[in-house]
C-alpha cells in the first residue's frame, strides 16, 4: 500500500483505519485474552506471597519479601526478554514458550508482586484480635487466613486491586516487544506500513480505554461504598 501524503487528520486516513478494522479487533481479543490469563496467575501468586508477607516464619516472610522487591524494582520489558530469547540459550533442552504464554508468564509474575502488597496491607488492616480470636478456637492458621481474615480483609483489597487489574491491562502493551499479535504490535506494523499513525494509535487509546474504564469505575464505586459502610 502506498504511504499517504495527505493529512494525518484527513478522512482518507480513517477510512483506511476503519477499512482494516478486524485486524485491530483480533488484536483487542487477543489483549483480552492475555490479560485474562495473566490476572489469574497474578491473583494467585499475589495471594500465596501476600499471605506469606504475613506469616510469623521468617524464612516464608523473607521469600515473599525477595519476590515482590525483585519484580517492583525490575523492568517489565527485561523480563519479556529474558523469559522469550534468554532461557533458550540456557541449555537446548529448554523450550522457548508460545507468545502468549511468555506474555501471561511474565505480565502474571510482576503484577503477582503488586497484588501481593495489596493482599499484606488487607489482611494487616484486619485487627489481630480476630487471628487470635480464631486460633483459640481451634482453627488452624491455614483456616483462619481463608475463613476468617481474607473475607474481612476483601473490601480493604478491592478498590487497590482493581487498580493493579488496569495496570495490568495497559501493561500488556509490552508484549509488542517480542512482536505478540496484541493491539500495541498490530497498531505499530500498521501504522509503519501504511504511514498512517494518528488513526492507528488513536483507535489503539479507544481500546484500552474501553477494557479499563469500566475496571477503573467498579473500582471507584467500590471505594464509595466502603466509605458510605464505614462511616456509619
Amino acid at each position: 500500500m502506498l504511504f499517504l501524503t495527505t493529512s494525518p487528520y484527513a478522512w482518507e486516513n480513517w477510512v483506511s483505519y476503519f477499512k482494516d478494522f478486524p485486524t485491530f479487533l483480533g488484536g483487542f481479543l487477543f489483549t483480552i485474552a492475555i490479560s485474562i490469563g495473566a490476572l489469574i496467575l497474578a491473583l494467585l501468586l499475589g495471594i500465596f506471597f501476600g499471605s506469606l508477607s504475613t506469616s510469623r516464619n521468617k524464612v516464608l516472610k523473607f521469600l515473599a519479601r525477595v519476590y515482590v522487591e525483585f519484580y517492583q524494582n525490575t523492568p517489565l520489558l527485561v523480563q519479556f526478554m529474558i523469559i522469550y530469547y534468554g532461557f533458550p540459550l540456557i541449555s537446548d533442552y529448554v523450550l522457548m514458550p508460545s507468545i502468549y504464554w511468555t506474555a501471561v508468564i511474565c505480565v502474571g509474575l510482576y503484577h503477582g508482586a503488586y497484588i501481593a502488597e495489596v493482599i499484606r496491607s488487607g489482611i494487616q488492616s484486619v485487627p489481630k484480635g480476630q487471628t487470635e480470636a480464631a486460633l483459640s478456637q481451634g482453627f488452624t492458621r491455614s483456616e483462619t487466613m481463608r475463613m476468617i481474615i481474607l473475607p474481612q480483609a476483601i473490601p480493604a483489597i478491592l478498590p487497590p486491586l482493581t487498580n493493579q487489574v488496569v495496570n495490568l491491562i495497559k501493561n500488556t502493551a509490552t508484549v509488542a516487544i517480542i512482536s505478540g499479535a496484541d493491539i500495541m504490535f498490530l497498531t505499530k506494523s500498521w501504522s509503519a506500513l501504511n504511514g498512517n499513525y494518528i488513526p492507528a494509535f488513536a483507535g489503539a487509546a479507544l481500546l484500552y480505554f474501553i477494557m479499563c474504564f469500566p475496571v477503573a469505575s467498579l473500582g471507584r464505586r467500590i471505594e464509595e461504598a466502603n466509605k458510605t459502610r464505614f462511616s456509619i
